[in-house]
């Protein structure tokens, strides 16, 4: 909830129950008007219902996030859906009322997702608030990244920034989507059909986008399955087609975007009398987040390997039963920004001011923990239900921070180096998930020794032919062992993972093993 002089502005809704918020207004309208930065559920979940407490609220957003919120009540058809977002144009001021204005830029993130720049003239002076939403730098598959030069220098007092993936740097999202495109291509190549559950938006459209124009999968005979509720974004993209970036409708004209029953892969939609068996040899599904995953299981004949995606700051939600699943595996993609893209952001806009929100609680401290930002910015990040106020003037005033450095001591012995860390780190809430197995992993980026905790399941998916005997005849020693998987054609284990101290009739000794003989 922002206020600008007398206008009071609501900025996304996506609280599932929104009593609280009718509970602060006592029955009266809660705001004057409403922006909905894009059609994820965390943004707009609660807008069909408080458009019913307030059919007289107007609620804005771009053209192509008012067709697709409808997609947030799958308890509705789309038609039942009343179209209450009011439409804006990209790049254009609006006059909401004498003195404030709004303008809309393209967020990358999602389809049709918006920054939106506030202006608010007083008799003083004029006011500027930004608000990025969930914004991306950078290309996706369907979507083009934030264009950072239309924001370049405009100076807002205030700007209210997400914060999800905090001070991380992740690598490339093209280089990500290489990775995953191999992994998939391994699995199925090794007889394994793949599960991916998404939300009915964004992700799900992006994974069938890679898997229709990556070259692993191009003239591939592959079975690609999407479920209704994902299948029903897929319908409305299409609709919106001349909204997308120029490669999308050059591809579209060439062949169906997504559903294609005669190029392979092939693209179909799935009914409840197609599972299961999908089909005899391995296929892709993608499925709607929210459904019985198990149902995709129930061939013992058909074995199955779950994706599911890495959330920074949140983690991966595991599914209650497992056991139907040959393997579980993660993956990221990366949909927001990551520290370098915010930071790149903020010294191009150049605010007075900068919120943090929409993030881990420990990620947005460490943002505001930044050198680069604390002493050119007053940063925040305050906690829900807390007023913020944000006085304007050439004042620096320097922010409280939070104590997250720790005293460590190095010490190089003849073998060995020992890093000793304050006993004060444990009590950090993120210390158990670091420490959990007890290994870390060390890299250098740039002049700093960055360390990384080492999960559970990171370890158990990794080699452990390090430490096995040189002259024992296993996979670990095997010529043909790659990658934790035999590539041995005379194997029977051919092309499948195998344990690095199993063993079979056509053993081949490494080069190594060869050189000690």
């Amino acid at each position: 909830m922002l206020r600008m002089g007398p206008h009071r502005i609501l900025l996304d809704c996506g609280i599932q129950d929104i009593s609280p918020l009718l509970a602060s207004t006592e029955g009266s309208q809660p705001a004057d008007f409403v922006f909905c930065t894009h059609a994820h559920a965390d943004h707009a979940v609660g807008l069909l219902a408080l458009h019913q407490a307030f059919p007289q609220l107007p609620i804005y957003g771009s053209e192509v996030t008012a067709q697709l919120l409808p997609l947030n009540w799958p308890e509705f058809s789309r038609q039942e859906v009343p179209q209450f977002c009011q439409p804006l144009p990209w790049k254009s001021e609006i006059q909401l009322r004498k003195g404030l204005s709004a303008t809309l830029f393209p967020a990358g993130h999602l389809p049709g997702a918006a920054a939106i720049l506030l202006k608010y003239e007083s008799p003083q002076r004029t006011y500027k608030l930004l608000y990025t939403g969930d914004f991306f730098l950078s290309n996706s598959r369907l979507v083009e990244g934030l264009p950072l030069g239309d924001l370049r220098g405009i100076k807002p007092d205030v700007l209210i920034l997400e914060g999800s993936y905090g001070t991380a740097r992740h690598p490339h999202r093209r280089q990500l989507e290489n990775q995953l495109a191999e992994r998939i291509s391994q699995t199925l190549s090794a007889g394994y059909s793949v599960l991916f559950p998404t939300p009915a938006l964004g992700l799900g459209q992006e994974l069938l986008m890679l898997l229709r124009s990556h070259h692993y999968f191009t003239g591939r005979d592959i079975e690609i399955w999407v479920d209704s509720q994902v299948a029903q974004g897929c319908d409305i993209y299409l609709e919106l087609l001349p909204y997308f970036p120029t490669s999308v409708q050059n591809f579209a004209q060439h062949q169906p975007l997504f559903w294609d029953e005669r190029i392979r892969p092939r693209v179909r939609r799935l009914s409840p009398q197609q599972r299961p068996p999908l089909s005899e040899s391995p296929c892709v599904v993608i499925a709607e987040r929210q459904t019985c995953w198990q149902q995709y299981a129930d061939d013992p004949n058909k074995p199955w390997v779950l994706f599911l995606p890495e959330r920074p700051g949140i983690g991966v939600k595991m599914p209650e039963i497992q056991s139907p699943f040959e393997r579980v595996e993660t993956y990221f993609l990366s949909e927001h920004s990551d520290g370098v893209g915010m930071t790149q952001l903020i010294h191009n806009v150049r605010p007075q001011h900068i919120i943090f929100v929409h993030g881990s609680p420990l990620y947005l401290a460490d943002l505001t923990n930044l050198d680069e930002l604390r002493n050119r910015y007053q940063l925040h990040y305050p906690s829900a239900g807390m007023l913020v106020e944000l006085p304007i003037g050439e004042t620096f005033i320097q922010p409280a921070l939070p104590e997250n450095h720790y005293e460590a001591e190095v010490s190089e012995l003849a073998t060995e180096v020992n890093i000793a860390i304050s006993q004060s780190i444990t009590a950090d809430p993120r210390w158990p998930s670091f420490a959990d197995t007890g290994l870390v992993e060390v890299r250098w980026q740039g002049e700093e020794l960055v360390l990384r905790g080492i999960s559970q399941r990171e370890l158990l998916n990794q080699p452990s032919d390090q430490g096995l005997p040189s002259q024992l005849e296993c996979c670990g020693n095997c010529l043909y062992y790659r990658g934790q998987r035999c590539s041995n054609p005379s194997s029977a284990f051919y092309n499948f993972k195998v344990t690095p101290d199993g063993c079979c009739p056509v053993f081949e000794a490494s080069q190594e093993l060869e050189d000690l003989d």
